[in-house]
């Protein structure tokens, strides 16, 4: 059985997500952040890097999130959840894959940890916002008026770029994104989206909406 080592308010949430798609069996093993916000010391006796997600599967244990869906997908998605290799939408799939944590994560995590050095971080501000605007316009763009970043369905490049936009609106929000926003809200309304909630536990990256 797959085991989840599950930090709240982190990237494992979208492991959950993903598990409930596939309707996999799993095991969650759950860890809290401390009064600082970092992960307990606990989660380095599962891996050395102490981060989350980490899986296990058999003799598998990956600590990576994006080798982490890549590995879930081609193993139990059964041919779903990934455009077919060695096809134009396979090859786009993939830079959404590694575009998601390579690159736009990088400016948020930029905020998020200049934020804490208060007026010392001030002089950086304008371009780390550059950089995250530059990001989000261009999800904003290559998403349109589609369902989803890649095909008519669900694939991992979803699971991994939902992080990214849920990050986004917990910094700066997202009314200069409407397509963005719109986008986010659909995956939240997923039913397995919501088995992963409810499995996870309190999830403050993404906000209760009023419909």
């Amino acid at each position: 059985m797959i085991i989840i080592h599950h930090l709240n308010n982190s990237r494992s949430q979208r492991i959950l997500w993903l598990l409930e798609e596939l309707g996999a069996d799993y095991e969650i093993k759950f860890y809290q952040r401390n009064e600082i916000n970092r992960a307990p010391p606990e989660l380095k006796q599962a891996h050395p890097l102490g981060k989350s997600p980490i899986i296990e599967d058999g003799n598998f244990k990956i600590a990576e999130s994006g080798a982490a869906v890549d590995y879930l997908i081609r193993t139990y998605g059964g041919g779903k959840f990934m455009p077919a290799i060695g096809t134009d939408s396979y090859e786009r799939y993939n830079e959404w894959m590694h575009y998601a944590e390579g690159s736009a994560m990088v400016p948020l995590l930029m905020k998020l940890f200049t934020s804490l050095l208060g007026e010392g971080g001030e002089p950086i501000q304008p371009i780390i916002d550059a950089e995250i605007d530059l990001h989000l316009g261009y999800m904003e763009s290559q998403l349109g008026d589609n369902l989803f970043f890649v095909g008519d369905d669900l694939t991992g490049a979803d699971i991994m770029l939902t992080f990214i936009v849920e990050a986004a609106e917990s910094r700066i929000g997202l009314k200069n994104y409407p397509k963005l926003e719109a986008y986010a809200a659909r995956m939240h309304d997923r039913p397995a989206y919501q088995r992963g909630l409810e499995k996870g536990g309190p999830y403050e990256l993404i906000r209760t909406r009023k419909d």
